[in-house]
């Protein structure tokens, strides 16, 4: 090492950086940055199973949001859906205005973010132990529909 230069001290993503790229730290907004949703594998919203296809839209983003109880999702506590908490109502008229406004709340950061210009969110109940909520999310790149499904009494 030549006198007048000095090593210039490693950060603590040094090791990150051959997996990552070389001008990425392994930091949460630079990795989300360069991410490809094209990569990810469809979830069967109905088994949370995988199906084998790849999805190029928010389907699993949507499903994550909505399945997972608000609050328990290791990386993010912001991530999740009050929707848990409607599996002990009983089968009236406000749970489904209930289900479309927790569905909304914890879907409103997609939208926020930019990843989605709108989603519309409606309940129908067949009054049989379970309320469907249609979703449809506008992206820049089109629109899906995504129905899901809440166990209620």
């Amino acid at each position: 090492m030549d006198g007048n230069k000095q090593r210039q001290p490693e950060t603590v993503y040094s090791f990150w950086l051959p997996f990552f790229g070389a001008k990425r730290c392994a930091c949460l907004p630079c990795f989300a940055a360069s991410y490809d949703a094209s990569m990810d594998k469809e979830l069967n919203p109905l088994t949370g199973d995988y199906t084998g296809r790849a999805v190029k839209n928010l389907q699993n983003a949507v499903y994550i949001r909505l399945r997972t109880p608000l609050g328990t999702w290791w990386a993010d506590k912001s991530i999740g859906s009050l929707l848990h908490l409607l599996q002990r109502e009983k089968d009236v008229a406000r749970v489904g205005l209930l289900a479309e406004q927790y569905a909304m709340e914890a879907l409103q950061p997609i939208v926020d973010d930019g990843r989605a210009r709108q989603i519309s969110v409606s309940a129908t109940q067949p009054h049989n132990g379970w309320l469907l909520l249609r979703i449809r999310v506008e992206t820049a790149q089109g629109g899906f529909d995504y129905n899901h499904r809440v166990p209620i009494v």
